[in-house]
């Protein structure tokens, strides 16, 4: 049982240069005096290269940010045409929701406008948008009444790159399924 103990704590020393405890058996355990201290004052270093997800969230939405006002189709065009599959939660003749693959709770549904008419991000909306942006929190508001969550849920909208706004085609997020804390990330 030693020999596994001080086996896990090497594993665990060696994938994080940490250790949580230090192992000396008794001597009616084990017939050989055995003690290990891997209290290190000054662990090995180790280099390792590691993709956050903050920093792929980020780089993500700079690089977007570069063909924002292009005119180029997004993937939500591509959505709205039926060429990318989409778990669609609700449709009428100027909306479209539709779960997002990468959820942040168990409730996440993107609601974006079939036409983009220049809306790519809020921060760009003018006086004609008024009338889309109306419709588009009234179908969070049916969202969130068809999945369950409309005692309680969110709707957030990134707006720019500094916001982490990755597709520029005027969205907004409906979460909800579990408790929201204050203040978001």
């Amino acid at each position: 049982m030693a020999a596994l103990t001080s086996f896990a704590l090497l594993r665990n020393f060696a994938r994080t240069g940490r250790t949580v405890a230090s192992v000396r058996p008794s001597p009616k355990l084990s017939p050989y005096p055995t003690s290990i201290n891997f209290l290190t004052a000054n662990p090995p270093r180790r280099f390792v290269c590691r993709a956050s997800a903050k920093h792929d969230e980020e780089a993500a939405a700079k690089a977007a940010a570069v063909n924002a006002d292009t005119g180029a189709p997004t993937i939500f065009d591509k959505i709205i045409a039926k060429e990318i599959p989409s778990a669609i939660v609700y449709e009428d003749d100027k909306v479209l929701a539709f779960k997002d693959i990468n959820p942040q709770a168990p409730v996440h549904v993107l609601v974006i406008p079939k036409f983009r008419d220049g809306l790519t991000e809020l921060g760009k909306a003018e006086p004609r948008h008024e009338e889309i942006l109306g419709q588009l929190l009234y179908a969070a508001r049916i969202v969130a009444e068809k999945e369950g969550i409309v005692d309680g849920f969110r709707v957030v909208i990134n707006s720019g790159a500094s916001a982490c706004q990755s597709v520029y085609h005027f969205h907004l997020h409906v979460i909800g399924g579990r408790q929201m804390k204050w203040p978001p990330g």
